[in-house]
Order: structure tokens, then sequence, then C-alpha cells
């Protein structure tokens, strides 16, 4: 028994991408919390982050939650590759096509425009290659981001970042179920070795020092690993994995013809108010990154930079049981959205 998704699509049409393919009837799955005031101004937009679907990230929207769902109209656009939108997965298509963030943030804009006449975002709001997609659309669409919070993301994909994604994507790629290029069934040791080299990367020193693992009711290392990580990435299609690491990798707002490669002159196009979260313990989104972003960022209204001050690594950004965290995030948004 199947029930009517809790989703819409936005039927995009054929879309032109920025390698200069054009993808066909391109669908961008979205989800919406809240109403949607007369000025239209009261608007969130909270894009996913790798392998994620809104049903993954909306536990922080609500009355008491970071994002406020009854003052916000709050929107959730599922990035390609996710499943939800259009993914290799989903759309019939023999090879998939290069997407990158600049081709998703077109087709969010459209979303935006077409189907509700927004114009003005109050804030938007990502972790991860969410975060990375705030950024662009605080570049690409200056005069439509009032604020934008960036949590545990960056400008673009560092080197050392472009490293940890390779590792993983070897991990899953080594697994026999990967020929001539793609995946032909479920790569079962692969999904766990993918997992984990993630676990390595994802926490911190400190969390596996301190054993941080106990407080979420985990018994052992051993235990944490198994039910934490060993089939965090099998619900997913592995070619749908894939494709998101590739945009992942590929992120870097100053990429189009607007700032020709000049990541200067793309942060410096950017006038939101602008809050920069890393993780304090982030091992691949580095706190350094921020730092140098932060002092290019010459005509944002405010730019701050608050890192978390955790030891859950990467997955301070996303704190689902982790309410310290979660504590420290809300207060920095409700400040945020004050100003």
């Amino acid at each position: 028994m199947t029930g009517q998704p809790d989703y819409e699509i936005f039927e995009a049409g054929d879309v032109p991408l920025q390698s200069g393919a054009i993808f066909p009837a391109m669908k961008l799955a979205y989800k919406t919390y809240g109403a949607l005031n007369s000025a239209k101004d009261n608007v969130i937009l909270y894009p996913t982050s790798f392998s994620a679907q809104h049903v993954d990230t909306e536990w922080l929207i609500g009355p008491d939650g970071v994002l406020d769902s009854t003052r916000y109209f709050i929107i959730i656009p599922n990035l390609f590759g996710n499943g939800l939108s259009s993914s290799p997965s989903n759309s019939g298509i023999g090879s998939f096509p290069e997407v990158t963030y600049h081709d998703a943030i077109a087709v969010q804009h459209r979303l935006l425009t077409e189907r509700f006449g927004i114009t003005r975002l109050a804030l938007v709001y990502g972790w991860s290659m969410g975060g990375m997609q705030t950024y662009h659309w605080a570049a690409l669409h200056p005069a439509m981001v009032a604020r934008a919070a960036v949590v545990c993301g960056s400008a673009r994909c560092a080197p050392y970042n472009y490293v940890f994604l390779e590792s993983a994507k070897a991990a899953l790629t080594g697994d026999p179920a990967f020929r001539d290029g793609r995946f032909v069934e479920k790569p079962v040791a692969g999904y766990r070795a993918m997992g984990r080299v993630y676990a390595g990367w994802a926490m911190s020193h400190g969390f596996y020092r301190d054993e941080l693992w106990r407080e979420a009711g985990f018994t052992s290392l051993e235990d944490y690993l198994v039910r934490n990580w060993d089939t965090t990435f099998a619900r997913r299609d592995a070619n749908d994995l894939l494709t998101q690491a590739g945009i992942w990798q590929r992120g870097d707002i100053s990429a189009c013809p607007a700032f020709g490669g000049d990541l200067d002159r793309a942060l410096g196009a950017i006038k939101a108010h602008m809050l920069l979260m890393p993780g304090a313990t982030d091992r691949y989104f580095d706190v350094r990154d921020n730092e140098d972003e932060l002092g290019k960022l010459v005509n944002a209204k405010s730019a701050v930079l608050h890192p978390i001050p955790s030891l859950h690594g990467h997955r301070a950004g996303n704190p689902v049981n982790n309410p310290r965290d979660q504590a420290f995030l809300k207060a920095e948004i409700a400040a945020l959205l004050d100003k």
C-alpha cells in the first residue's frame, strides 16, 4: 500500500545546464511548511544536504524549532540526485548529465518566482551541501536574499574536502556491482565501506576519545559504527550518491559567466546579512575556509563567523539528537532574523 507523496513537484521542462547539455523534463521536488503572508516576505528557503530528502531535515522546523513555521513560510527544495528531484534513479536517462549548484539554484529560483511569486527571501538556511547552496543563492541573487546562514558549508569545495569525497567514492565504487561507470545493482559491501570511511571524517577526534556516541544510546564503538554508519547510505540509490558527490566536488559560487571563476568578486557581490557557522571540529568543511571568506564579504550588510563549539564534527550542524548544539543554532538564527 503506497500513500500519496508528502511533497510537490515543480515541472521545470527541458532545462539548459551549465555543461551545455539539455536536461529533459527536469523535476524539482519540494515541500512547504507554514503559510505565505500577503506581502510574500516571510519566506525561508532551506535546501537539502548530501543524500538527504526533505523528511530527513524537517526535524528542525516547528513552533519551537530552529526555523519557526508559525511565523515563516518555509520551503525545502530537494537537491537533484537525492531520489525525489530528478536523479539517476528516477529520470530514465541513460547517462545522467553533469549538474552543478548553479543549475540547481536556477530551477529553485524559477520555483519561487513562477509558482509562488516570491521575490524576497527573509532567510536562506542550509547545512553542508545545503550551506553551499545558501552561499550560491547569496552570490547569484543578492537583491533577493536578506539573510543567509551557512552552516558547516563553504563558498567552494576546498581541495581537502574534494579528497575526502574521493575516498568515499572509492569505497563505494570498489564494490563489484560498479561496472562500466555505474552501479548495476545495490553495492552492499560498498555502502558499508563508504559508511566506515565517512564515520572517521564526519565526527571529530574528541567525539571518539570521549565516547560521545554513548549519549545517543550506543553500547560500544562497534555498535555505533554498525547501527549508525554501516547502513546510513544504503537507503539511497548508489548512482544518486555519485551524482550528488559530483555536484559537491564541483561546488564553486564563482564558476559561472557572471564571476568568471573570480571567488573574491563572487563573495563581493553578496549583500545579505551573513552568518557563517562552521563546526569547530568539522574536518572537511574547515573553519579556516570560512575565515578566509569572511574578509571578502565586503558588501554584506553584516558578516559574522560563529563556529559551533562542539565535538560532533560536521554533524554539529545537523544536531538531530544533540540538544546542546540545537540550542546554539536556535539562538544564532533568532539573532540573525532580528537583524
